[in-house]
């Protein structure tokens, strides 16, 4: 008997390309069951006191902390900070005492610098909060924590949680149950739907941009958003786009765009800008209305131009960066199609040191 092999093909056009409706949905829905969890811990926190809350990360656990402290900054008098992890190892701060408390999520539970940082953090007498995704790794062990909560994924959702009952307590969020309710009900569906929205919009993206990229390998894609977008901008261009896909790419802020990019900005340079709908927002909507006097060649990606069904007006801009994700989930499956190299083999390089 002969045996040929048959050629597989992928489904060619929008297919919604590696996406599970309902494991998403689960996924937002257990993040926001954990609300007792944390609302017990942070009132653990709160009884001791502290004299400064500091979200630490490193790479996207960093961006993810960006985006908290730019959350609470307008909004809290309390004094909260962020920390990248290995500046915090180089440098230190002398604001972070023994009164101190650390909150940090990792994915991997064994991340170098943050094994580093919850042992410095312990050094010195302070305390940590901690949201690790993997069970059994090092930094779950009971002397690398001082409250732990186990869930995989969603840090910005966990971290998100962990402000708004952090400035309740505070006197700062009057709507807290109200939105509580509402994100409860509403948010995973319309999550969801954000990447069934985008999902063909996001298949001709990434074609065009791999295609781009093909005929420009030395030219890299520059990102801009502000806000909590930024850590979306920053974490999407260096964990995604450099990292995974090592594809080129600079990242900046709206507020900084004006102060240098714009001069190198010419009419096929590839630029991506995240809109969302927080208070910086009017920093964005500057450069939308800059771009198009010298480019022809960017895309902007909205917040505002989706539903999101059952969210009140006054709630959107702070799971702008949500959306954003769900919209970016879209494209980078698009994007390792026509890629056409596994993510699995860019992760192989993670083991080794340097």
């Amino acid at each position: 008997m002969k045996y040929a092999a048959k050629a597989w093909k992928e489904t060619e056009g929008a297919s919604l390309r590696n996406f599970n409706e309902q494991a998403q949905v689960d996924s937002v829905n257990g993040a926001l069951a954990l609300r007792p969890q944390i609302e017990t811990i942070i009132d653990q926190i709160w009884e001791e006191g502290f004299d400064g809350i500091y979200f630490i990360g490193i790479g996207g656990t960093y961006a993810s902390s960006m985006q908290v402290e730019v959350y609470m900054r307008g909004r809290s008098k309390l004094p909260i900070y962020v920390e990248n992890a290995a500046e915090f190892l180089t440098t230190g701060n002398k604001r972070f005492t023994e009164k101190s408390v650390v909150i940090y999520s990792s994915v991997s539970g064994n991340t170098k610098e943050m094994v580093q940082v919850v042992d410095r953090v312990h050094e010195i007498g302070a305390r940590v909060f901690a949201f690790i995704d993997t069970p059994n790794s090092i930094l779950t062990q009971p002397d690398k924590q001082d409250y732990l909560i186990l869930y995989p994924m969603n840090e910005q959702l966990k971290f998100y949680m962990t402000a708004n009952y952090l400035m309740y307590k505070n006197g700062e969020f009057d709507e807290y149950d109200r939105y509580n309710k509402e994100m409860e009900t509403y948010l995973a569906d319309a999550l969801v739907q954000v990447e069934k929205d985008s999902d063909e919009w996001a298949y001709e993206y990434a074609k065009n941009k791999v295609a781009f990229l093909k005929e420009h390998k030395d030219l890299p894609h520059y990102f801009i958003g502000s806000g909590n977008q930024y850590g979306a901008t920053y974490s999407y261009a260096m964990c995604y786009w450099e990292e995974q896909m090592w594809i080129r790419t600079k990242s900046i802020s709206c507020q900084e765009f004006f102060h240098g990019m714009q001069e190198i900005i010419v009419d096929d340079t590839p630029v991506t800008l995240f809109m969302g709908e927080d208070e910086q927002r009017p920093l964005a909507e500057r450069v939308a209305r800059f771009l198009p006097r010298v480019n022809g060649n960017y895309t902007i990606i909205d917040t505002k131009e989706f539903e999101l069904k059952g969210i009140s007006p006054e709630y959107r801009g702070t799971i702008s960066h949500l959306v954003m994700h769900g919209v970016n989930n879209r494209v980078d499956a698009y994007m390792e199609l026509f890629l056409r190299h596994p993510l699995s083999i860019r992760r192989y390089y993670r083991q080794f040191e340097y």
